[in-house]
Formats: structure tokens, sequence, C-alpha cells
């Protein structure tokens, strides 16, 4: 059932969102000081393409470093990618189809808020 919802999910919604967050992670790249947020704009990506079946969980070794790149993170990007999850959510949930597809884009709120420090492992 998840490589069905993962397959459905990709041609529907996850390939622009991966584009959307590689094309993030390039422009990041652009720039040098911003490439830990373009590192965690890819490991993003990867995990908008396939999510079912997988989650986040906070790194034990993330420190101030991490802290400090999410605050940066979440005042240039993360609120705007929320808040584009939670809207996608929204819109997914009005039908009892995309409801699994919802849940999937709530899902990516937390990463998209603070990814740094984050990890992506299977469920």
């Amino acid at each position: 059932m998840r490589t069905l919802l993962n397959i459905i999910w990709l041609i529907v919604w996850g390939l622009w969102m991966a584009i959307g967050y590689a094309l993030l992670g390039l422009l990041m790249f652009v720039f040098i000081i911003t490439i830990p947020w373009g590192i965690a704009s890819f490991r993003i990506a990867n995990y908008v393409l396939w999510p079912f079946g997988r989650t986040t969980v906070e790194r034990p070794d993330a420190g101030a470093a991490s802290f400090a790149g999410n605050i940066i993170w979440l005042v240039l990007a993360g609120v705007w990618l929320a808040l584009g999850h939670i809207v996608a959510g929204i819109g997914f949930c009005l039908t009892i189809i995309g409801i699994p597809f919802g849940i999937a884009n709530f899902k990516m709120v937390p990463i998209s808020l603070v990814p740094l420090g984050r990890e992506i492992v299977p469920v």
C-alpha cells in the first residue's frame, strides 16, 4: 500500500514539490555561507519524493549551530514552506481520496520549519 501511495503522490504532488525544494537548494549553494541550508533542502526534496513509510526524527548530536541555523531558516523560508504544506494538506483533506496525501503534507510541516538537526528514517 505504501508503494501505491508513494507512486500516486509522486505523480500528483511529490515531483513538483521535490523540484521546488531542489531549486531552493541550488539557490542556497550559490552563496557559500548558505550551503548547510542547501543540503537540508536537498534532504527535504528526497523526503518529499517518497514520504510514505518514512518519518523524521531529531538528531541527538545537533547542537547550538543547528538551533541558530533553524532560527534563520524559520524566518527566511520555513514559515512560507510550512504554510504551503498546510494549505496543500487542507486542500487534499477536502476529498476522501486525498486524506492520506493531506496527512503526508501535515507530516512535512515540522521538517520544513526546522530542517537542521533532523534526519529522515524508515518507519
